[in-house]
């Protein structure tokens, strides 16, 4: 007869798991990884995981919830660390570029999936509406200083690219290292300018 769980246990065994998870996720594709695989990867028997998850799906929303979290919790952290709206969203942005090189596994599964966000699963579409909320904040503080002009979401989606663009180019080594950093200060310095021009 299994054991009864404690809350903590619950807790402990799903970070393992997803511990494993990112990196088996990461580095096979989330098609290519089975239950099994997990299972073995943390050292338990086949059925196990389904004690703590309905499925592989469902494992592998938990592991993007996480990364979306943590994501976010650098980036707020980072705004709220300086005072002035320019300062501000330069630390966002070198925040970003630590986040992403620190975390490549959790940053590809972020980012670089083709798999859509619905009711399934709250937790995550919440963590993805503010790690997104995180890359607008910024904007919006520069639009009230009157740094810059333009709409923020937009603006936002357009820094995002910038950074995302340099990130996944160096990751895939198709730039030298550190290149991803010098496109964001030169793109993101003139692209400032650019709108602070039009003003």
């Amino acid at each position: 007869m299994p054991r009864i769980l404690s809350d903590a246990d619950v807790a402990d065994f799903r970070e393992r798991l997803c511990d494993a998870a990112e990196d088996l996720f990461a580095r096979l594709g989330p098609d290519a990884v089975t239950i099994r695989q997990l299972a073995r990867a943390v050292g338990v028997s086949p059925m196990t995981p389904y004690r703590y998850f309905r499925d592989k799906d469902d494992i592998l929303a938990l592991v993007r919830t996480r990364a979306f979290n943590a994501f976010a919790e650098t980036l707020e952290a980072a705004f709220d660390s300086i005072t002035g709206a320019l300062e501000q969203s330069q630390a966002v942005g070198r925040a970003y570029l630590d986040f992403a090189f620190a975390n490549p596994r959790a940053y590809k599964l972020m980012f670089d999936l083709d798999l859509p966000l619905n009711d399934t699963w709250p937790d995550l579409t919440a963590a993805s509406d503010r790690a997104r909320r995180t890359q607008v904040r910024h904007v919006q503080a520069m639009l009230d200083a009157h740094l810059i002009t333009g709409e923020a979401d937009a603006l936002g989606q357009t820094y995002w690219a910038i950074l995302h663009g340099g990130i996944t180019l160096e990751m895939a080594g198709q730039i030298p290292s550190g290149s991803a950093r010098a496109i964001a200060n030169l793109s993101g310095a003139a692209l400032t300018r650019g709108l602070h021009a039009r003003a």
